[in-house]
């Protein structure tokens, strides 16, 4: 079978690879299973080590969202078969442990992420013709009966994008009424408008200098856009609030200069609910937080636990997240997809095996 490969910076090759058993002998647990994708795509984090931020040591798989169908299951697999179609979150988990229990699906005390080494193996990644799932029952959901094709982009964007979107609406405590505003308008920054939107946010501020990105956040839910940065933006947004700023403030990018933005944007006790994968070492200033009151509160998406939720709106007609995707390729384009996002010439990009 063929696969994605990052060998290093700016540097990902179409490959092939082994095709994925499921586990046997002794050891084996019997809980894995083997999927064929039908559609997988890049993520903005995924562009940390094509960008070299995140150094790649040796080549390795890459890819983490991707949904597909069941091909095989082991033995103790009991909650799919054959031929069901399935969506991957972007971690595995048991479903079992405490803390999938707890809803901490990310934390999961016997999974990890795809391409990793964890108790039950090696993972395989998102990228490429076919998966083998460690711990099926606890890490994949089926989606009932067969999807029609108008709603795999939208299926796929349950894998991360749009529960990582939900989580930072839900961690800044979005509710009837809030107003909001969102930092980024990439697809996380996208899916946290339509989150806010979904949550009962009464305005809903889009931050973005790319005019095909405010029209899209304003057909997802945003009622206003802001271009500026740094301290004229904060100054727009405590202007457009009252002079103090927004109820919360959904940070979706990641880095130091974001992290700064929202925090100085929110009003004094509001929330900044936070997603972004940290690059460039953004620290919490300890002393402007206790003179402010206002809260922080975020970390990587539990998508598992969020899924369900999600997917009955997705099913039922009323929530698109599938719009964050602008571009679509064959697996032997993977390489122009990672160009493509890296200059930002597309939001989000769906790779077909």
């Amino acid at each position: 079978m063929r696969a994605t490969i990052i060998h290093g910076e700016r540097d990902v090759r179409v490959e092939d690879v082994p095709d994925p058993v499921l586990a046997t002998g002794p050891e084996a647990s019997g809980r894995d299973a083997i999927v064929r994708v039908v559609a997988a795509c890049v993520c903005g984090s995924d562009l940390w080590p094509y960008r070299g931020v995140r150094p790649t040591e040796e080549p390795r798989r890459i890819g983490h969202e991707f949904v597909g169908v069941v091909e095989e299951v082991g033995a103790a697999v009991r909650t799919m078969q054959p031929g069901d179609f399935v969506i991957a979150p972007f971690v595995i988990s048991c479903g079992e442990c405490i803390n999938c229990v707890n809803g901490i699906t990310t934390s999961c005390l016997h999974g990890g992420g795809w391409g990793s080494e964890g108790e039950e193996g090696f993972a395989d990644a998102g990228q490429g013709e076919r998966v083998r799932v460690p711990l099926a029952d606890g890490t994949l959901v089926v989606v009932p009966g067969t999807p029609a094709a108008e709603l795999i982009p939208s299926l796929l964007a349950l894998s991360d994008v749009m529960p990582t979107g939900h989580h930072a609406a839900v961690s800044g405590g979005v509710r009837e009424g809030s107003t909001v505003a969102v930092v980024g308008d990439g697809a996380v920054g996208l899916s946290a408008v339509l989150a806010a939107k979904r949550l009962g946010a009464s305005r809903i501020v889009a931050m973005s200098r790319h005019e095909d990105r405010q029209r899209l956040a304003r057909e997802l839910g945003a009622t206003d856009v802001v271009p500026e940065r740094g301290d004229e933006g904060v100054e727009r947004l405590h202007a457009m609030f009252d002079g103090i700023g927004p109820d919360v403030v959904l940070e979706c990018v990641g880095t130091e200069e974001s992290m700064d933005q929202a925090l100085r944007s929110a009003r004094p006790g509001g929330q900044v609910g936070f997603v972004g994968v940290p690059a460039g070492g953004p620290e919490l200033p300890i002393r402007q937080l206790f003179s402010t009151n206002v809260g922080v509160r975020g970390g990587v998406a539990p998508v598992r636990t969020y899924i369900d939720e999600l997917l009955a709106e997705v099913l039922d007609g009323s929530l698109d997240p599938g719009r964050v995707f602008d571009m679509e390729v064959p697996l032997d384009d993977v390489a122009e997809a990672y160009r493509a996002m890296d200059e930002r010439r597309a939001i989000k990009v769906i790779v077909r095996p």
